[in-house]
């Protein structure tokens, strides 16, 4: 009998404490039906700098397959001229960086060639470009998107 008792009391305990959670901020884990979109210039050594923009879909939590990107570059007065880098993959959400082991960090590999981008999830609002060894750059805040 104690132990129907005991079950009970712990089904019951369960059942509230799934009724008292929190509200779950959909912009914070990236819920979304459509595509968030960053944009942002990053410095260039041979031009005015290169136009970024980044589309994430899916969220944190659903399966690879639904995580998508498409990430756009264009060099803004460069002596050659380049096209547009286009690039279309999934995301991975990775965890840590070398100083900071709770920080989000996403990891956009494209189909076929094409280099991987790491973005460092700074707050809900922005994304900065880091190394492959998760480390933030010097001039980290000249490598910062920004949420559309």
């Amino acid at each position: 009998m104690q132990v129907r008792t005991l079950l009970a009391g712990s089904a019951m305990l369960a059942f509230l404490a799934g009724c008292a959670a929190p509200a779950v901020d959909d912009r914070a884990d990236m819920a979304m039906d459509d595509a968030v979109a960053y944009q942002g210039t990053l410095p260039c050594r041979n031009c005015a700098g290169i136009d970024l923009m980044v589309n994430l879909r899916g969220s944190e939590q659903a399966s690879l397959e639904e995580r998508t990107f498409d990430l756009r570059a264009s060099y803004r007065e460069h002596p050659q001229d380049p096209p547009d880098e286009e690039y279309a993959g999934n995301w991975e959400v990775l965890s840590g960086t070398a100083v900071d082991p709770d920080a989000t960090v996403y990891e956009l590999t494209p189909d076929g060639e094409g280099q991987i981008y790491y973005f460092l999830r700074i707050d809900d609002q922005t994304l900065e470009l880091i190394d492959p060894q998760r480390r933030r750059f010097q001039n980290n805040e000249a490598l910062q998107l920004q949420r559309m």
